[in-house]
């Protein structure tokens, strides 16, 4: 490759990488995942479209894919809140695995006998769909206003069901018989217990030297963060155990504990899984022959339409038994399941092992993904509602950035009031911030100004809150709480355990 030709890679990509980017934004307008959007990019860029790419490399798909699918467990597991995730992990580990084996059943069932798809190509779609996206879930749910034990099941699970899928999808493609049943499932648990074990210690261990050991740039704290996500992957795959259970709980470790610069390890991550979601899905987009498509249109909204209607609530029934969730719980999670990225990355196996007909496989996995990630997405908000599971009028979070003050050992939070916080209406006196700590600027429609303590807060306002390391974390906890309960958290019950100030 020449210097010449080098340039005018760099330049296609960096047009790719900003129109992807500008996708963001009618993304988050239109509720669906970005996914759809950078796709729509591949194809635009493929056979058929107007860059006319000839691109037909599986087998560098699934690399690119794995690779990118490392990155956003990482980012996924590191902005993932184990106080939350901790009493969703049954229900999430149950539905990874038993709700599994329901849906490829009944989807392999559907896929045989309704589209008439041999048995072996009908196993392996039903594997391949029956894992829920990570990079789609992450994306739609942190937008949605929904109980947390179900964001915490639905993220927990597309953390953990990649990695059973991927050995069911494997033994199906492989030539020569199949494993008896108890086989697959022996190997899953173990494949699973290996790579949580590899994750948790790899994760652990990495805390540890991380909280010791003085690096000599902060910019090297999230490079260091990310390198052991990767190693547990890594040390995971190569113990033959599952790489993703292994990245995706090391990434929790590391963003549960207190490791310095944890901001920027976070918004590092977030950059990167961003850049992996894009360069996939256009990679994934570019794979398609858009010609071909029509022809399976059809069995690929039949197959869908038994995953949806009947595998996925089905799945989600029997593996919430013993949990006693209530039944709109189960149907927001039922609908909830989105496909994303993962299924067309997992449908590229099969072409790389030569399965017959894996070219049909493909394509009926791509479709589906699209056509139901169009229909479910933009309407998990209207059945939340309906279901009395996201009212919009409840208080919202806060959005808390920390910085780190090095040298004077203290933190500057940006807080971002929502339109459904009770912060609206409060003055600057009533936040009661714990002493050592302070609202130092406002910013209110563009323009900043230093607030007085009978300043009323408004929604869209943007706060600057410098807070003492001692009482960083009971300042954020006192934010948060007004932002709960009003002027009224203390007597609501949400007061955080926040120290008055001395009259």
């Amino acid at each position: 490759m020449t210097v010449h030709h080098l340039n005018e890679l760099l330049l296609i990509c960096s047009l790719v990488l900003l129109i992807a980017v500008a996708a963001v934004r009618i993304s988050s307008r239109s509720g669906l995942p970005s996914l759809l959007l950078y796709l729509g990019i591949g194809v635009a860029l493929g056979q058929d479209g107007i860059g006319d790419v000839g691109f037909n490399d599986a087998n560098l798909t699934q690399v690119i894919g794995y690779a990118a699918l490392v990155v956003i467990l990482a980012e996924g597991g590191l902005s993932t809140k184990w106080k939350e995730i901790r009493p969703a992990l049954p229900a999430a580990v149950v539905l990874s695995t038993v709700g599994i084996a329901v849906s490829v059943g009944v989807t392999a069932a559907a896929a045989h006998y309704l589209v008439g798809l041999d048995w072996r190509q009908a196993l392996i779609i039903g594997a391949v769909v029956s894992s829920t996206d990570a990079a789609a879930v992450f994306s739609v749910l942190r937008k949605v206003p929904l109980p947390t034990r179900v964001k915490a099941v639905l993220e927990a699970e597309s953390g953990f069901n990649d990695a059973p899928v991927v050995i069911l999808v494997v033994a199906f493609s492989t030539s020569g018989p199949t494993d008896e049943w108890y086989v697959l499932i022996g190997k899953i648990a173990l494949e699973l217990a290996i790579g949580a074990a590899i994750g948790l210690a790899t994760g652990w261990l990495g805390a540890f030297g991380l909280r010791r050991v003085a690096l000599p740039a902060s910019g090297l704290y999230p490079i260091a963060v990310m390198a052991i996500a990767v190693v547990a992957y890594a040390a995971g795959a190569m113990a033959h155990g599952s790489g993703f259970i292994a990245v995706y709980l090391a990434s929790m470790v590391l963003g549960n504990s207190k490791l310095p610069h944890a901001p920027a390890n976070r918004g590092f991550a977030e950059g990167l899984g961003w850049i992996a979601q894009i360069g996939m899905f256009v990679l994934l987009g570019l794979l398609v022959t858009p010609h071909e498509l029509p022809g399976d249109f059809w069995p690929a909204v039949i197959v869908g339409l038994v995953l949806t209607v009947a595998a996925r609530p089905l799945e989600v029934f029997i593996s919430l038994i013993p949990f006693r969730i209530p039944w709109q719980e189960q149907v927001l999670m039922s609908w909830a399941g989105l496909r994303g990225a993962v299924p067309i990355i997992l449908a590229t196996i099969p072409m790389v092992f030569g399965v017959e007909g894996s070219g049909r496989i493909f394509n009926i996995v791509f479709i589906l993904v699209v056509v139901y990630t169009l229909i479910q997405g933009p309407t998990l908000p209207w059945l939340a509602k309906a279901l009395k599971l996201g009212d919009t009028s409840e208080a919202a979070d806060l959005g808390i950035e920390s910085a780190p003050l090095e040298r004077l050992r203290g933190h500057l939070l940006s807080v971002a009031i929502p339109d459904a916080s009770k912060m609206h209406g409060v003055e600057v006196a009533e936040l009661r911030l714990p002493p050592g700590s302070a609202v130092t600027l406002v910013v209110r429609e563009g323009k900043s100004f230093v607030p007085l303590p009978t300043t009323v807060l408004r929604h869209g306002d943007e706060l600057l809150v410098v807070a003492t390391d001692p009482v960083r974390d009971s300042a954020e906890r006192r934010l948060r709480a007004v932002g709960q309960g009003g002027k009224l958290a203390d007597w609501l019950g949400t007061g955080g355990n926040t120290p008055r100030r001395s009259r």
